[in-house]
């Protein structure tokens, strides 16, 4: 068994073009496990300016493999005309000419979070906290400190694995924050983990395929968050549910 994950592709079709061109070489397999299931954290809008391509390359991945996708923020901001921060009047406008596509489906009944393997799936974060929008799963930001604040509830880690515990959950992965994270909880506490990339060159048959990969063990309760799918150097990972890799696609020499 093994998964896919992507967050924060954020209408960057180049980017989860590129992700998408990477998975479905047998060189990846090989390296690092089947692909049964692909996970998108949430986020495929807003901030890019190509949002029906991006949305068109997830359908097609969708028909090639088994797809399951939990909202974003700026997913649930988009569906619900609320106003963010961080998109131009390109992306704007692109966005609105894609009020009437039937692309939008994706979102429909798309929950807030989804679990498997003993590992929840999410945006945000995990805390039950009502239907206010800042307090939804998709709006909740992991931090040193808890509270409200006006881009969502802030929530730490330690709330973070007792929510978990409360599910029988073990492993949580969100993006939102568009920054790689790996917080352990050990028998000595909660520390983070630092991650050593290493350089790995895949071949699709045709050329090289350039990433770094940060390999954690899964033998303690780990709160992963991922780095975003978009830009020059798109990041997402791969489980296995015993080990989980953070993945970094560089840019071809």
């Amino acid at each position: 068994m093994g998964a896919v994950i992507f967050s924060d592709v954020h209408a960057d079709a180049d980017a989860i073009g590129a992700l998408a061109s990477c998975i479905r070489t047998p060189v990846f397999r090989q390296t690092f496990g089947p692909v049964d299931v692909l996970v998108n954290l949430g986020d495929l809008l807003h901030r890019g300016s190509r949002p029906q391509e991006t949305l068109e390359k997830v359908h097609t991945l969708s028909q090639e493999f088994r797809l399951v996708s939990v909202m974003g923020n700026h997913d649930h901001a988009y569906l619900n005309g609320i106003l963010v921060s961080g998109s131009d009047a390109a992306s704007t406008y692109r966005h609105e000419q894609l009020r009437d596509s039937p692309l939008l489906s994706i979102f429909d009944a798309m929950p807030m979070d989804w679990q498997d393997n003993c590992m929840l799936f999410v945006h945000g974060g995990p805390l039950e906290l009502g239907t206010q929008t800042l307090r939804l799963k998709c709006w909740q930001r992991l931090s040193h400190q808890s509270g409200d604040f006006f881009t969502g509830y802030h929530y730490t880690a330690t709330m973070a694995f007792d929510a978990l515990a409360e599910r029988g959950l073990t492993h949580m992965v969100c993006g939102h924050q568009h920054e790689h994270i790996c917080c352990r909880k050990t028998p000595d506490g909660i520390f983070e983990q630092h991650l050593d990339f290493i350089p790995l060159k895949i071949s699709n048959g045709e050329s090289d395929i350039l990433l770094e990969v940060a390999r954690i063990p899964l033998d303690c309760p780990t709160l992963f968050r991922l780095g975003g799918c978009h830009g020059d150097t798109p990041e997402f990972a791969y489980t296995d549910y015993s080990t989980f890799s953070f993945i970094r696609l560089m840019p071809r020499a």
